[in-house]
Parts: C-alpha cells; sequence; structure tokens
C-alpha cells in the first residue's frame, strides 16, 4: 500500500512539472518601453536589464535589494524546467509592466542551465533581469529554498513581509498579493 502511495504521489510531481506551455503575455518591446517612460531612476535601471541573466550570486543580489530602498520588490523564483513556473510566468509579464514604475520585480533563476534559461526568456520576456543561483543560495537568502516558484515581497524599507512558496494559479491572486504585501 504504501509503495503504491509513493508511485502515485511521485506521478503528481511530475504531472506538475510538464504540462502546456501558456501563451506568453508579455506586450511588444515598444508597449513595455512607453509604458515604464518616466520610472524612477532605479526602477528604470531594472528595466534596462529586461530579460537579462545577472551574475554575482548572493553579495550582487543583496547590493541590489538595498539599492531598491524606498520602493517595494516583488521577486520570483522561477526554473525553465519548472511547470508550474512558465504557467504564472505571463502573470509577472503583465504585472511588471503594469506596475513597473512603483514597484521592483526581479528573478531568480534557481537550479537551471543557463542555455535553457535565456531560450525560456527569449518566449517569455520581462520587464527586469534575473539572478543566476545555480545552488539557490540566492534563494536561502530569500527564504524560498524550498519550492519552484516561490514568489517574495519585500516592503519599501527593503524586509521580507511574505514568502509564498508555490505557484499562482490567477493573474488576480498574484495581484491581491502584490497590493497587499509590496507596499
Amino acid at each position: 500500500m504504501r509503495r503504491l502511495a509513493t508511485i502515485a504521489l511521485c506521478a503528481t510531481l511530475v504531472a506538475g512539472c510538464s504540462g502546456d506551455e501558456p501563451k506568453s503575455a508579455a506586450p511588444s518591446a515598444e508597449e513595455s518601453r512607453k509604458a515604464l517612460v518616466g520610472a524612477p531612476t532605479p526602477l528604470a535601471a531594472i528595466h534596462r536589464q529586461d530579460s537579462k541573466l545577472l551574475t554575482g550570486g548572493t553579495e550582487a543580489f543583496k547590493a541590489r535589494i538595498a539599492s531598491l530602498k524606498g520602493y517595494p520588490i516583488v521577486v520570483n523564483k522561477w526554473g525553465s524546467w519548472c511547470g508550474p513556473c512558465r504557467a504564472e510566468f505571463p502573470f509577472f509579464q503583465r504585472q511588471a509592466v503594469k506596475r513597473g514604475k512603483e514597484i521592483a520585480f526581479l528573478g531568480v533563476d534557481g537550479s537551471d542551465n543557463e542555455d535553457d534559461a535565456k531560450e525560456f526568456l527569449k518566449k517569455y520576456p520581462v520587464a527586469f533581469p534575473s539572478y543566476v543561483d545555480p545552488d539557490l543560495k540566492i534563494a536561502g537568502v530569500i527564504k524560498a529554498v524550498a519550492a519552484f516558484p516561490s514568489t517574495v515581497f519585500y516592503d519599501s524599507q527593503g524586509e521580507i513581509a511574505r514568502v509564498k512558496q508555490g505557484g499562482y494559479p490567477t493573474e488576480k491572486a498574484l495581484a491581491t498579493d502584490i497590493e497587499r504585501y509590496a507596499r
């Protein structure tokens, strides 16, 4: 009986990391640029690094968080191999453009192959960069090691306000958490 339960659990986990690919929800590059014109300097710096994979590990990530003091931050930990990450990524595409003049968005690409991550970001471009985190050290800093995806909300003082483990089922659920915790 235990063996059957273990097999069922493994099948469920594998099913959660596969499935149909969502369509990209990214506005065109021109629409994104137009929507984000006039963003404050620290946020504009993020937009100039759209869909880039950044290195530098925990030190670079912590320095970026510190440079954003005064702005709420939404950090999405994702991997190109992760089905739930792919499913929610279009929500982040839209929300980052919609709210990018007031809120900083950053990504953390965990346990991923760099070529696969680059290909993923070509397919699903976002108005923010992602920090490469092959060994999940940045994930440890943001208290989001356990699950893929995870979303971490920082308040405008640079303090973690919420860590959500697991994916968002709808964009409305993500938007609700942004309004609640990214202040």
